[in-house]
């Protein structure tokens, strides 16, 4: 998609290993709800903090796919929020739920850095940020 105002080129973040991401994305999105929905309608007394976490993890994947999806330029800088707070949340309770197990009950999506999930919720924001990078206005 071309900015003519700028004379800059845009490449789209839905094209290419872009649809692979935006497919972990929604897969991820669905899983976080999932868990989420569960364990808050059956057992929210136990861990609210873990459970409502999880739960704005689930929300974080949605937008960030919509952003991803979108491609243009609201898109892109809605993908970059969701992608820079989902790697400092995962970070955070990464760091939280190993250094103080009694923070966190039960585990959420972002628990010892996502290991319940094969520490993708670590890596997906990482390649969500380089493909946003990678695919930024050249110069003409």
């Amino acid at each position: 998609m071309a900015d003519t105002t700028s004379g800059h080129e845009q490449r789209a973040t839905n094209r290419g290993p872009g649809r692979l991401l935006i497919a972990v994305y929604i897969l991820f999105a669905i899983a976080a709800t999932s868990r989420a929905g569960l364990q808050i309608a059956t057992r929210f007394d136990e861990a609210p903090v873990a459970y409502l976490l999880s739960a704005l993890a689930a929300l974080i994947y949605i937008v960030a796919a919509v952003g991803l999806a979108r491609a243009g330029h609201t898109g892109r800088r809605v993908a970059l929020a969701c992608c820079t707070v989902e790697l400092a949340g995962v970070l955070g309770v990464g760091v939280l739920s190993i250094a103080d197990r009694e923070l966190f009950p039960d585990e959420t999506v972002w628990s010892d850095f996502g290991s319940g999930y094969g520490y993708v919720p670590l890596v997906l924001p990482v390649l969500g940020l380089f493909w946003l990078w990678r695919t930024r206005r050249d110069p003409a």
